[in-house]
């Protein structure tokens, strides 16, 4: 029997789990994020999605923890820099609300890869 899934891994897999499925049915809405050298935006967006949910499921699972909370991780690691360019983006326009809402998730990573990571131990 393995231990139970940390409160930080849980908000890991809550978050991904809501995410993957707006990547699903509303794609559109990550078009902004997506960098210009990127090839089929659409299309990466629809596989970043899938594979949130594969590792949020997995990350549930105690035979695929370890392999879901690094997978994890590294997609977190991976789609840090559109969030860069959404703050960048959003610096240039005049809604002080989403410039900070932009801002503040820059270091909301941070703990969401260190949940991953300690799922996967």
């Amino acid at each position: 029997m393995s231990a139970p899934l940390r409160r930080d891994a849980k908000m890991v897999v809550g978050a991904f789990l809501v995410s993957g499925t707006v990547h699903l049915v509303k794609p559109e809405v990550y078009e902004p994020l997506m960098p210009s050298w990127v090839p089929a935006h659409r299309e990466v967006i629809l596989a970043s999605g899938v594979a949130e949910l594969v590792c949020a499921v997995g990350m549930l699972l105690p035979p695929t923890r370890r392999l879901a909370g690094l997978a994890a991780a590294a997609l977190l690691v991976g789609v840090f820099p559109g969030n860069v360019k959404m703050a960048v983006d959003a610096s240039r326009t005049r809604s002080t609300a989403w410039k900070a809402a932009t801002l503040a998730r820059l270091p909301v990573q941070l703990p969401l890869i260190r949940g991953a990571l300690r799922a996967g131990r």
